[in-house]
């Protein structure tokens, strides 16, 4: 256990040339250098080409080959990821032996993924063979392409700046073999020796159990904690570009924000289910059965220790977290809903059908409310599912956001009474309220208008000033 396993993020990725004069050298020499994996995304913005726009929505290449009517879409859409990829790397490469191989090298994988799709419209113009049952397939193909891009980009660039770095490429491009990831990330580390080199690992692994299947784009963060498992890291560490804080700096203020610094996979989780991931839960659920410890950072201050998460419990009451996400309330009222059972099962099928991912629920004698993490437009479906199983029942969505109070231990904090009290004094209501009999997050149901004021007056409440030191109430 003398090495680290550390991931990169996309953002980070696209200012690469300043991690290699901070991160990955710094003031490293020699064997210093060494006893670090590193686990690359995409540059930034590449994998939203390649598939579609994370937030948005806006159709790449993927989007794009899977609805068009005509191959012109996909086409252009796979012409423009070359171009920006060569555009990245242009940016961050400046030897032009080593801009002539990247070049070449997304000549030949933009080239080779556009003749796959093409073979495959092909094969599928014939009536036996369905392109929905390979559009997991082509997905993968297309994402592997960023990550694979990247990670041999900043090999070039250490290997260039006198650093023994080497290229692990997990994608599978051109193997002809199906192997499990632990199979892959086997196999490609054996012959490597982190303790003399430096392995610079691509966050998409082709197998058998298809990464985007069950993860989709969270599918780097199960690579890196599969790696850091398999190989007995001694951390494993995910830099980003800011560091894990008690609420969005931009949003409470630089100055009122406080770096976590310690908390655990409790929490984390809590972050997941409110849609701002430190770590994805099954990576982090691979990690702790690891006993791997895990560490965010931020790439920019490599001198800073960053939040280290662990299982281990706070050592006392505190707020760690105030955040907020903005969703949907599904409200199904039903008269006579009292004493019969079956209701809450029903609705659940119809959200797992559309795939709606559940935040939060509370229910009554005759009421069950969801509140959930999807568009309106997936909700009116939803609706007329439900409609349709209990024709007497009323429907409704409505727009609302919920703001989380979160951290290790809120036992004696009186978090839920202080939290109403914190709200009311800003000029704003809360719509509803709940605590787990845990405690470790409290949530709050809001207005959407109202969030951002929320969240501001909640931190003030529980992080900034004194509020933190309060005795705890009997």
């Amino acid at each position: 256990m003398t090495h680290t396993v550390e991931k990169i993020g996309g953002t980070s990725m696209s200012r690469i040339h300043e991690l290699r004069d901070t991160l990955f050298i710094g003031g490293r020499k020699d064997a210093d250098l060494y006893g670090r994996v590193f686990v690359v995304s995409a540059f930034g913005g590449i994998t939203n080409l390649l598939l579609e726009h994370k937030k948005t929505g806006k159709a790449g290449v993927y989007a794009q080959f899977t609805d068009a009517d005509t191959d012109h879409g996909w086409h252009e859409a796979l012409d423009v990821v070359a171009k920006e990829m060569i555009k990245a790397h242009n940016e961050v490469l400046d030897n032009n032996a080593d801009v002539e191989r990247a070049d070449e090298f997304v000549r030949d994988r933009i080239e080779g993924a556009r003749n796959c799709l093409i073979d495959l419209q092909r094969l599928c113009s014939y009536g036996h063979f369905r392109l929905a049952e390979h559009l997991l397939q082509v997905r993968e193909l297309l994402s592997g392409l960023g990550e694979a891009h990247s990670a041999l980009v900043t090999t070039l660039l250490l290997q260039r700046a006198g650093v023994n770095a080497r290229l692990v490429d997990l994608s599978g491009w051109r193997d002809e073999g199906d192997v499990t990831l632990e199979q892959r990330i086997g196999a490609a580390m054996k012959a490597v020796d982190p303790s003399t080199e430096m392995p610079i690992v691509t966050g998409y692994a082709q197998c058998a159990e298809g990464l985007m299947r069950e993860f989709d784009r969270g599918y780097s963060e199960v690579t890196f904690s599969t790696l850091a498992a398999l190989t007995g890291a001694r951390e494993a560490i995910i830099h980003k570009e800011f560091h894990l804080s008690s609420a969005d700096p931009n949003l409470v203020g630089q100055d009122a924000v406080r770096k976590l610094g310690r908390t655990n996979y409790d929490v984390a989780d809590q972050l997941s289910n409110m849609g701002m991931e430190a770590i994805h839960p099954k990576a982090a659920k691979t990690l702790r059965q690891a006993d791997v410890p895990l560490r965010v950072t931020n790439a920019f201050e490599p001198d800073d220790p960053g939040t280290l998460i662990d299982d281990q419990p706070a050592d006392k009451a505190a707020v760690e977290i105030v955040t907020g996400l903005d969703i949907i309330a599904l409200e199904v009222f039903e008269q006579d809903m009292v004493g019969v059972k079956g209701y809450d099962a029903s609705i659940l099928d119809v959200l797992t059908r559309h795939d709606v991912r559940i935040v939060s629920k509370v229910s009554n004698a005759n009421t069950i409310t969801h509140y959930v993490d999807s568009s309106l437009k997936t909700m009116r479906r939803v609706e007329k599912d439900i409609a349709a199983r209990y024709p007497s029942a009323e429907v409704r969505s409505r727009t609302l956001s919920l703001a989380s109070v979160i951290g290790r231990d809120l036992n004696g904090l009186s978090v839920l009474t202080r939290g109403l009290l914190a709200i009311a004094d800003a000029g704003y209501e809360s719509i509803g309220a709940t605590q787990g009999p845990r405690n470790v997050d409290v949530q709050f149901i809001l207005d959407r208008k109202d969030l951002k004021p929320v969240i501001k007056a909640l931190h003030a409440a529980f992080i900034e000033g004194e509020a933190q030191e309060l005795p705890r109430v009997a």
